[in-house]
């Protein structure tokens, strides 16, 4: 019972995360979507940089790319909501109906892994070259975030331990 209460309460609070995230995102769009901008701009790599050819100046282009991560963001929120309650209910039932109610967890916290590691780590930190900018670097906060949700998502996974018999 207490793993499955554990299990539980670490995707609810995944769910505040990203409930929290793109709250932030929408009531103070132009923070990050200033970070998404210059990020594709690649206005702050190093000087001299060969890889600008890669930079997008298109503002259509920088919106969509910031929606499409605040869109990614709630679709994750509302999984793992969805996945927390489910687990909730079921946390006295079988194994079976708990591992059910996980499997939205499951793909909840794979989808936040894939945003950290595809949109921020591989697009913006490599292809957008992230990496080089002493201002607009987000990948500590990026591979932060990526163990974060792969320890929970890993705990997630394991089957809950059966009770030893009392005789």
């Amino acid at each position: 019972m207490a793993a499955r209460l554990s299990k539980s309460l670490l995707i609810l609070a995944v769910a505040f995360f990203y409930s929290l995230v793109v709250f932030n995102n929408t009531t103070d769009y132009n923070s990050n979507y200033q970070f998404v901008r210059h990020i594709l701009q690649m206005d702050s790599t190093f000087p001299g940089n060969h890889g600008t050819w890669r930079a997008i100046n298109q503002p259509v282009i920088h919106t969509l790319f910031y929606i499409s991560i605040i869109l990614w963001e709630t679709v994750t929120a509302v999984l793992c909501w969805w996945s927390g309650v489910a687990m909730l209910r079921s946390i006295r039932l079988t194994q079976g109906i708990f591992f059910r109610a996980k499997t939205l967890g499951i793909v909840a916290l794979t989808l936040g892994m894939l945003m950290w590691f595809i949109a921020f780590l591989c697009v913006g930190g490599e292809w957008f070259l992230m990496w080089q900018s002493k201002t607009w670097n987000g990948q500590d906060a990026a591979f932060r975030m990526f163990v974060v949700l792969g320890i929970v998502l890993l705990y997630l996974t394991m089957p809950e331990p059966i009770a030893p018999t009392i005789e």
